[in-house]
């Protein structure tokens, strides 16, 4: 069997939809091929699922935080309507809804695992297809998991067995302080795991400033998260309790259960692109500014290497589809691409880390600001409104090359610095805007301070 298409859409994440939602819309032909379910690793096992569970432990912990300010809070923590919630914002796993959803927008949308066999040529099952306009990959990536020794023989969780789970383990080990395993980490001790974190940087968030990752791990600690800084797993074994993991060093630590959060991984050489000349084995897709790979293959999401970002995907995905269809549009940036970590507080940036920075030669300037809630006598509980805010400036053109926040609502203060590092917006601006007082954005105005 074979059959023909203007566009074919070869995994439907977030990207994928957003090409198919935007070529089948204005009446091109287009197939749509998942491997797993439509939708992608967001809605089912990432940012949906995760923020549910994340949104019940900060309830918690806020329901805490009235003993002192409005009163004595007594809370009894249920892990049940949590797991409901979860099944009940993933349709427990199901993407009928979705499926039928590009269907009625004029797509295919076919199950299965698709392998390009030459120019404009794909193969799914068996079954022959081919696409007159041309192919966009989209398969994101999937759990990474390190060769450490006895990992393959116990019984250990991802990010989707975590996001799964009936219910909380007694204690849990947490392999990788990156954003899933912290934000996994923290929701679990909120609901009466005892949790260890495991990570070989120096601090919490690797990726990100230093000064907001020790601040983060100085409030996980206060809510009893025990972290290894510094620490690497040489082995893991199977045990009476559930699982150890033996870390170098000698110390030995066991949990019911092991969550591996090291990061995550793309299977190229599944796709068949050495098909096109590309090489199978690299890490990602190079594509150029019109997301482009090859002549008729497009690449967007996880797989361009340009940030595991849901938003960059649906970005890239409008690019994208935009070329395809031969409109007018501006060509992809990432100078200003914005990333939050969920946890409480949150740990929000944008642009280049002061470490990058350097790395490139830059001539730059920092400036930090932190606020102790505690020096200011309105400490509701751990973290509550404990900040950090670190603005790295060129500081020959006395515009911000990055910026990074820690603090409730991290998130949302992103915003401005987002718009300042794109519109290249002059610090001597950003020091003359009015902050609004009491308010979490006026922490900025520390650091432009302290930028000198």
């Amino acid at each position: 069997m074979s059959t023909e298409h203007d566009v074919i859409v070869i995994g439907m994440g977030v990207g994928g939809e957003e090409v198919a939602t935007r070529t089948a819309g204005p009446g091109l032909d287009v197939l749509a091929v998942e491997k797993k379910l439509v939708g992608g690793e967001c809605p089912y096992w990432g940012c949906i699922p995760s923020k549910v569970m994340v949104r019940a432990g900060n309830t918690l912990a806020e329901a805490a935080r009235a003993t002192g300010l409005a009163g004595e809070a007594k809370i009894s923590a249920d892990w049940a309507p949590v797991a409901a919630r979860v099944r009940k914002f993933t349709a427990d796993w199901n993407d009928q809804a979705a499926v039928e959803r590009h269907e009625k927008q004029g797509a295919t949308v076919v199950h299965g695992e698709a392998r390009i066999v030459g120019p404009g040529r794909i193969e799914v099952d068996g079954e022959q297809h081919s696409a007159r306009r041309g192919i966009v990959v989209a398969t994101g990536g999937e759990p990474a998991v390190p060769p450490i020794d006895g990992l393959e023989d116990v019984d250990y969780w991802t990010n989707r067995e975590a996001i799964e789970a009936e219910r909380p383990p007694a204690s849990l080990i947490v392999l990788g302080a990156g954003p899933i395993g912290l934000e996994l980490a923290q929701v679990y001790s909120r609901f009466g795991t005892k949790v260890s974190v495991v990570e070989i940087a120096g601090h919490p968030l690797p990726p990100e400033e230093p000064e907001n990752g020790e601040a983060l791990g100085a409030v996980l600690r206060d809510e009893g998260l025990e972290l290894h800084m510094d620490s690497s797993a040489e082995s893991v074994s199977s045990s009476g309790r559930g699982i150890e993991v033996h870390l170098k060093g000698g110390t030995t630590l066991e949990a019911e259960r092991l969550l591996v959060a090291t990061g995550r991984r793309h299977n190229l050489k599944a796709l068949g692109l050495d098909a096109l000349g590309l090489d199978p084995d690299a890490k990602s897709i190079g594509v150029d500014d019109r997301l482009r790979a090859a002549d008729g293959l497009w690449a967007v999401g996880d797989v361009t290497g340009k940030g595991e970002f849901t938003h960059v995907a649906v970005y890239q995905g409008r690019v994208a589809a935009a070329d395809i269809l031969g409109r007018d549009h501006a060509p992809a940036d990432y100078l200003a691409v914005p990333r939050v970590t969920y946890t409480d507080p949150e740990v929000a940036s944008v642009g280049l880390s002061e470490k990058v920075a350097r790395e490139q030669g830059l001539s730059i300037k920092t400036g930090v600001a932190e606020t102790k809630a505690s020096a200011r006598g309105y400490i509701h509980g751990p973290g509550a409104e404990h900040g950090v805010a670190k603005l790295i400036a060129d500081a020959d053109e006395g515009i911000l090359l990055g910026a990074s926040v820690m603090g409730p609502a991290a998130g949302e203060v992103l915003g401005l610095l987002v718009l300042a590092v794109k519109a290249r917006i002059p610090i001597a601006t950003l020091r003359d805007l009015i902050y609004p007082y009491p308010t979490f954005v006026r922490g900025l105005e520390d650091a432009l301070t302290a930028l000198g």
